[in-house]
C-alpha cells in the first residue's frame, strides 16, 4: 500500500452534505436564559438531546389533551422529587398515577417525618445498629416505620370497617384522604381525583403491616387487585389519546405499556431511564421494544428514552414542559 492509499484509509473523505443541524451549544456570553439553555440541549447531542425531545412530546401530550400516566418507582418519593410529583398532581397536568407500594409508604411518613441527608460510603453494620437505613445517600431512621406501623394500625381499622376485601385504588385514595400535607402526592391526589394505582402493594411497609395487622386483629381482610387493573385498562380505551411519562421501570412501568396495549398502544411516551437494554429486561428496554409489542403506537417522534439519573433530569423535564411559558 503506498502513501496516497494509507492516507485514503485514514480520511476517506466525503461528498455529501448532511442537511440535519449543525451541533451547537448554550452560549453563555450575555445575560442567561435559562429557557434559551433547555431548547439548546436540541443541538447539544447524547442525553440532552434526547431530553429535548422529551419536552417537545410531553409539550405535544398536553396539545391534544392526551390522557397523562406518570408511573415512578419508589426512590423518586424517597428523595427530593417527591415535590415534583406532588406539583404537577396539584397543578392538574397528570391524569393516573402508577407507582410501588413503597411511594405510598415513604410519602405518608414524610408527611410526619423527614428523610435524612446521608453519604454513599458508611459502615452498614454500624447504621444497622443505630437503626437507620440507608437509600444511596439518604439515611432513613427506623423510627419512622414504628411511626408508620401505628398510623397504618389505626387507619387500618377505618378503612376495612364495612367492607373486609377492598382495592389498593381505594387504599391510596382515602389514605390521601386522611393525610394534610401539601407535597404529599397522595394528599394532591385525593384532593383532585387523581387516581393512585399501585399493583404490588404488599412489596413494602404496607405489605408487612397489613400481615401484622390481620395475623393480631382481623385476618378476614385484605386487598384485592383485579378491579384496579380493570379499571386501568377502561381509562386508557376511553381516551383519545395517551401519554405516558415513565420514570424508572418495574411494575409501574409495565403496567402503563400493557394496558395501553388494550388500546392498539400510547399515543406518546418519555422514559427516563438507567436501566440497561442488554439484559433483556423490562425496566432497561427503550420504547421502541414497546412497539413491537403494540404497546407504544409506532409514529414520527412520539417517543424517547433519556438515559440518565432522574434526579437530574426530571425537574428540568418538568419546568420545560409543564411550567414555563411555550
Amino acid at each position: 500500500m503506498d502513501i496516497d492509499e494509507a492516507r485514503e484509509s485514514v480520511v476517506p473523505g466525503t461528498d455529501e452534505n448532511l442537511d440535519t443541524p449543525d451541533v451547537k451549544g448554550y452560549d453563555f456570553r450575555g445575560e442567561f436564559d435559562f429557557q434559551s439553555l433547555l431548547e439548546s440541549y436540541a443541538t447539544t447531542g447524547f442525553q440532552a438531546t434526547h431530553l429535548n425531545e422529551a419536552i417537545e412530546i410531553v409539550g405535544q401530550m398536553r396539545e391534544e389533551e392526551s390522557h397523562i400516566y406518570l408511573t415512578f418507582t419508589s426512590n423518586i418519593i424517597s428523595c427530593g422529587l417527591r415535590e415534583t410529583v406532588a406539583y404537577l398532581v396539584r397543578a392538574g397536568f397528570i391524569d393516573s398515577i402508577i407507582t410501588t407500594s413503597g411511594s405510598i409508604a415513604e410519602d405518608v411518613i414524610k408527611t410526619e417525618k423527614p428523610f435524612k441527608m446521608g453519604r454513599w460510603q458508611a459502615d452498614e453494620a454500624e447504621l444497622r445498629q443505630r437503626g437507620i437505613n440507608r437509600l444511596g445517600n439518604i439515611f432513613v431512621p427506623s423510627d419512622r416505620y414504628v411511626w408508620l406501623e401505628s398510623y397504618l394500625n389505626e387507619f387500618f381499622g377505618e378503612f376495612f370497617s364495612d367492607e373486609s376485601i377492598r382495592t389498593p385504588l381505594e387504599f391510596s385514595r382515602e389514605l390521601g384522604v386522611s393525610l394534610d400535607d401539601e407535597d404529599s402526592f397522595l394528599y394532591q391526589a385525593a384532593q383532585h381525583d387523581v387516581p393512585v394505582y399501585c399493583p404490588a402493594i404488599t412489596d413494602a411497609e404496607i405489605g408487612n403491616f397489613l400481615y401484622f395487622y390481620q395475623q393480631n386483629v382481623d385476618d378476614e381482610v385484605g386487598l384485592e387487585i383485579t378491579e384496579d387493573y380493570r379499571a386501568l385498562i377502561d381509562e386508557g380505551l376511553a381516551a383519545e389519546t395517551t401519554g405516558l411519562i415513565v420514570v424508572g421501570g418495574g411494575v409501574p412501568k409495565h403496567h402503563a405499556i400493557m394496558t395501553n396495549l388494550f388500546r392498539g398502544g400510547a399515543d406518546y411516551a418519555v422514559y427516563i431511564s438507567t436501566g440497561m437494554e442488554g439484559d433483556g429486561s423490562l425496566s432497561g428496554a427503550p420504547p421502541n421494544e414497546a412497539v413491537s409489542w403494540g404497546k407504544i403506537k409506532e409514529a414520527e417522534k412520539n417517543y424517547t428514552q433519556v438515559q440518565a439519573e432522574a434526579t437530574l433530569v426530571f425537574p428540568l423535564l418538568v419546568a420545560a414542559a409543564f411550567k414555563l411559558e411555550p
